[in-house]
């Protein structure tokens, strides 16, 4: 089993606790009982409300025959990449720097500026200033930048234009 944690990475484990007892047909209710447990933790835990505990992932890892710690591996993925998101989100290009009404269609505070790198670098090369330009470049980095761009089938002649005048 321990084959398909790197697919599975970040994913919560009552998630795939989920997938598996759908596939074997057995009810939660049913399983959560007959593994000494009650029904509506293992319904929180399936629904990613509630963490997997280490006394829960034995009793299940047991009744479905996985390999011990599967479900804990899981759940320390998932804690790391919950945690990755808290952090990322704090980190973004200096906002005095960059218009509001440049994203129009978005409130500038959610945005993903790790997720949504594409579209934002195209966004900024396109409506932007030469601050907001040059605070992305600074943010991504000229060769990320560079990159993205060039991932592009077809950039508008003001991404081209603006793009060979900063990079």
């Amino acid at each position: 089993m321990k084959s398909t944690i790197p697919i599975i990475k970040g994913v919560h484990p009552g998630i795939i606790l989920e997938r598996e007892l759908k596939l074997r047909h057995v009810q939660k209710g049913r399983f959560a009982i007959s593994i000494g447990e009650y029904p509506q933790i293992l319904g929180d835990v399936t629904k990613g409300k509630r963490r997997m505990n280490a006394a829960l992932s034995l009793k299940v890892e047991k009744a479905l025959g996985f390999e011990e710690g599967y479900f804990m591996i899981l759940q320390a993925y998932y804690d790391i990449a919950e945690e990755k998101k808290k952090q990322v989100k704090g980190n973004h290009p200096d906002l005095s720097k960059i218009r509001p009404v440049v994203f129009w269609d978005t409130d500038i505070n959610t945005i993903d500026w790790e997720k949504q790198k594409s579209a934002v670098i195209s966004r900024i090369f396109e409506r932007g200033s030469r601050q907001e330009i040059l605070e992305i470049i600074c943010f991504y980095g000229k060769d990320e930048v560079n990159k993205t761009l060039s991932s592009h089938k077809r950039l508008s002649p003001v991404i081209e234009q603006n793009r060979s005048e900063y990079l």
